[in-house]
């Protein structure tokens, strides 16, 4: 079951940065006020580690989840290379898709607040049920979790990136680096809230903002793409 589908090299870790100046230092201050400050977070698809060791800062414990023993692997060069004062997270190779997995994480952990950022975006259409139940499963009946969502609409700023006239002359998938995952807008859900209220859980809030990529515009202004954000819970 492959939540993230990742093409090799460093395409992932591309557009979608886990750079936490442009990512979770700007979705902080939205999500903290929803947050229990006294349980676990789970930073699902973790990446190159460097937004999970911003968020252990701020969370203790902090899990790093990732499907790629590689993105880990440089997870844990991240830590080893610096955490600084920080308590440094753990990482674990588990699938966003695997709800079984996540349970297991939960008889460890307890509840726990989750970090969801493009992750539905970038799975499978079948397996975005999957991804909501592992995040159900992961909070409990204490937890919630912030889910960050790329919009349809983003594939206007793509093409704009791309150097297209328009997203329907964008290729399927992208060859530039860092936008192949993003291609997948065309496919994105209906209602990014349907797989979590399916699972359960209800929107305590919900809004908008951009959502900011190391790609640039042709001027080289950062390519900021629309985005959506819940936060969700029983």
């Amino acid at each position: 079951m492959s939540a993230t589908p990742r093409t090799g090299g460093d395409t992932w870790e591309g557009a979608w940065s886990t750079d936490p100046a442009i990512t979770a230092a700007v979705h902080l201050p939205i999500f903290e006020e929803y947050f229990d400050p006294g349980l676990p977070l789970v930073d699902v698809d973790c990446g190159s580690g460097a937004r999970t060791v911003f968020l252990a800062g701020r969370f203790h414990p902090c899990v790093g989840t990732d499907r790629s023993a590689e993105a880990l692997e440089r997870a844990r060069t991240v830590v080893g290379e610096g955490a600084g004062g920080r308590s440094a997270p753990d990482f674990r190779q588990l699938d966003a898709a695997d709800p079984g997995a996540m349970r297991r994480l939960h008889d460890e952990l307890g509840d726990a607040n989750v970090y969801l950022r493009g992750v539905l975006q970038r799975s499978e259409p079948g397996d975005r049920p999957r991804v909501a139940e592992s995040v159900a499963a992961l909070v409990g009946e204490r937890g919630r979790a912030f889910v960050v969502e790329a919009a349809p609409a983003a594939r206007e700023a793509l093409a704009r990136g791309a150097g297209a006239e328009s997203a329907g002359d964008l290729p399927g998938p992208l060859d530039s680096p860092g936008l192949t995952d993003l291609s997948r807008l065309s496919e994105a859900p209906a209602g990014t809230a349907a797989p979590f209220e399916a699972a359960g859980l209800r929107v305590v809030a919900d809004g908008a903002l951009p959502l900011s990529t190391t790609d640039f515009e042709p001027d080289g202004s950062r390519l900021d793409l629309p985005a959506t954000w819940l936060v969700v819970g029983r």
